[in-house]
């Protein structure tokens, strides 16, 4: 009997799963909420500007690692055989020649530029514009492996965006490494960037790399975009891997730390959705939607089918970043579950600055009364909007909130909600917000479907997926397909404890760990053939909305 351990970076916290290698079994769990992420420091939501701390990610990778051991049967430990993880992406973060991020540096450990740049962080909008304007005129466009549109979610902008801001971090830069990267790089206990393993899925999906390139794009290109840039690919890499290869072994330091052996294989790492549709058994031409904060959709499919076909308006597709051998197509939407949180967030706005200031209860009957009426806000919704008939709102909206992914990324874009009257209460609202995420994942449905490349089955996973039938009922009448949800709790970490047990060559490759290991589904959500009429028609309204937003952005 032998172990391994998948570690899932989250937007909000970072999970540890121990799993047994025979039958895909957890036997150790532990979750760790990034500390100085919820208090909101380095953070700017209204200039889109997202940053996390190096400092959440390493006590957060030895706390979960350790507990969750913990959890788990007596000789566990000594049995562990291969680490694997995946994180949120693009994040990348500003390094030294040795590859420690510069926030762990004293003099840069306040400065949010010298922080890993989250996925969600929009600052670089201007940046991914001008990418996109000097791709359509050069020699080689370098968008058309990533579906024609570079967004400022991506690794290039973002980077250009910080050097230009802060003269710094621009002198004290000597790279940039993808969050995924460097935690693999940190437990094997590397001290050279040079010799960093850097993903096939990273790389692919969000900078640019290509075989067809000889790597990264040129260097003369990169001046073309901006000086500052100048040089840069030398110090970054032109080599990248799948994440069933090892990316060594565990150091000695981490290996004391974590109280496992130095002969544990730590695999490349790769992004949480890739390696969640690999836990969630993704089979080709099935949608494997990750169904957190955003979504993230992904798409596997044989080469020698797909072959040179470029589908437009997605988020890249690379050989082997989900499954070696395979073609992996990914698309999503920068919000979903935060579309709900922001309104939850707005209605809470009430209560805080209400209750909260009371003078007639003391203090602690305030919080504990704030904190049940904010847990109670998304289950009452959910049960007022599920009863009202779709058909009745009147109410349409868009789920742009945090901008558009797929199709066609566009991060300028801003949510909506037409049709509101004095009737429009927040059950409604609420009903409509989630429609509008519904319709956005049908939106890249039929992308996929223009584009030649058939759905034949959609697998969801995530939060959402798991804890809410009626956003999940919604879609599979929006989308007028059934839905299959994993049974596992932790599809991404699951996932990243295959890719371990590859790594540590337990199993011959992904698709044996993969069936060996899978938990499974637990249900399956089919459409109600009423309530597919009515969306049907609600789409269409959807549509034509975004179109006038479109129109009217700048």
């Amino acid at each position: 009997m032998s172990f391994v351990i998948g570690v899932d970076y989250g937007t909000d916290s970072v999970r540890s799963v121990i799993v047994n290698t025979k039958n895909g079994k957890e036997v150790g769990s532990s979750v760790f909420y990034y500390p100085r992420w919820k208090k909101g420091k380095y953070c700017n939501p209204a200039a889109n500007q997202f940053r996390q701390h190096p400092l959440d990610y390493v006590e957060g990778l030895q706390k979960s690692i350790k507990k969750a051991l913990k959890a788990s049967p007596k000789g566990t430990a000594a049995k562990v055989k291969g680490i694997a993880i995946d994180t949120t992406g693009s994040t990348p973060v500003a390094v030294d020649k040795s590859g420690t991020p510069l926030a762990l540096l004293p003099k840069f450990a306040e400065n949010p530029n010298a922080m890993f740049i989250l996925w969600k962080d929009h600052t670089a909008i201007k940046e991914a514009a001008e990418i996109n304007d000097l791709c359509s005129k050069w020699k080689v466009d370098y968008t058309k492996y990533e579906g024609g549109i570079y967004s400022s979610e991506w690794f290039w902008a973002k980077i250009l965006r910080t050097l230009r801001v802060d003269k710094k971090i621009q002198k004290a830069a000597y790279s940039w490494v993808e969050h995924c990267d460097w935690i693999p790089f940190l437990l094997t206990g590397e001290t050279d960037v040079h010799t960093m393993k850097r993903s096939r899925c990273a790389a692919g999906h969000k900078a640019l790399w290509h075989p067809d390139f000889d790597g990264l794009p040129t260097n003369d290109f990169l001046v073309a975009l901006d000086p500052l840039l100048d040089g840069l690919r030398e110090r970054l890499f032109t080599e990248t891997y799948t994440s069933d290869i090892p990316a060594g072994t565990l150091s000695p330091e981490w290996a004391k730390k974590l109280g496992l052996s130095t002969s544990v294989a730590v695999a490349v790492g790769a992004f949480d959705a890739h390696m969640g549709a690999v836990g969630g058994e993704i089979r080709p031409y099935h949608l494997s939607k990750v169904m957190g904060t955003s979504t993230c959709d992904v798409l596997i499919a044989p080469m020698k089918e797909v072959g040179d076909k470029l589908v437009k308006g997605i988020c890249g597709q690379v050989d082997g970043s989900v499954i070696p051998g395979m073609l992996g197509l990914e698309a999503g939407q920068s919000a979903f579950g935060d579309v709900y949180a922001w309104f939850k967030s707005l209605l809470t706005w009430s209560l805080t600055n209400t209750i909260g200031k009371s003078k007639l209860i003391d203090k602690k009957l305030k919080a504990q009364l704030l904190a049940e009426a904010t847990d109670r806000i998304i289950p009452e919704l959910t049960k007022a909007a599920q009863k009202i008939d779709p058909a009745m709102t009147g109410i349409i909206a868009l789920d742009w909130l945090n901008g558009r992914r797929t199709p066609d990324a566009n991060q300028a874009l801003k949510g909506a909600i037409f049709g509101l009257n004095l009737g429009s209460d927040a059950p409604k609202i609420y009903r409509a917000l989630v429609e509008a995420t519904c319709f956005g994942a049908r939106k890249i449905v039929e992308r996929f479907q223009e584009e030649g490349i058939p759905i034949e089955g959609i697998i969801g996973l995530g939060g959402v997926a798991k804890k809410s039938p009626f956003v999940m009922q919604t879609m599979a009448d929006v989308l007028n397909r059934p839905i299959k949800v994993a049974k596992s709790e932790q599809t991404c970490a699951l996932g990243a404890a295959m890719f371990a047990a590859t790594a540590a060559e337990i199993y011959k490759d992904v698709p044996t760990a993969m069936k060996k290991m899978g938990a499974g589904f637990d249900k399956v959500y089919k459409p109600n053939k009423e309530s597919v009429k009515i969306y049907n028609l609600i789409y269409q309204d959807y549509c034509q909305y975004g179109a006038l937003v479109e129109q009217n952005t700048k």
